[in-house]
């Protein structure tokens, strides 16, 4: 079942690069309490995740800090090594964008949000998506159609819907 407007969002344990290597993340500690806007795609380093997604949230960061944010989180079925790598190369690391690797797929699978194309060697990867959340409830989601497409999830698109 896909995770709706209203639905509680789910504990995984997610990864994230720190100081001494790969450090585990609980979704939970990182909801509670808290606004948060959570992004998931297909994959580091594809075209429109690199192009269009990353970017639409390093542009509209000022603007969800305004509207009282906590934080934004990238979701992405790859491990913590090559997010930490692409955080950087986006500039989404110093735009103060926290990047989660999803390596086991746990938290794109408890959303419902998994979806494989095996030709491009995708395999319960996540689809494109954004959603706001506010002490682990979700308020807004948006989930786009295909895979290329990066116009509902889009930074702008959640920021004027909250």
């Amino acid at each position: 079942m896909t995770i709706s407007a209203g639905d509680t969002l789910p504990d995984a344990t997610l990864l994230i690069f720190g100081e001494n290597g790969p450090e585990p993340v609980k979704m939970a500690d990182k909801v509670k309490g808290r606004k948060v806007v959570i992004f998931g795609l297909p994959g580091a380093y594809t075209r429109t995740c690199t192009a269009a997604h990353v970017p639409s949230f390093i542009r509209t960061k000022g603007d969800f800090d305004a509207k009282g944010v906590d934080e934004i989180i990238c979701v992405s079925v790859n491990d913590p090594f090559v997010m930490s790598a692409w955080a950087k190369d986006t500039g989404a690391a110093e735009a103060g964008l926290t990047f989660l690797g999803d390596a086991g797929a746990e938290f794109t699978k408890a959303i419902g949000l998994n979806w494989t194309a095996e030709g491009a060697g995708f395999y319960d990867r996540s689809r494109r998506y954004a959603l706001y959340a506010e002490d682990g409830v979700v308020k807004v989601i948006n989930v786009e159609e295909g895979p290329g497409v990066c116009e509902l999830s889009a930074g702008e698109t959640l920021l004027g819907q909250i």
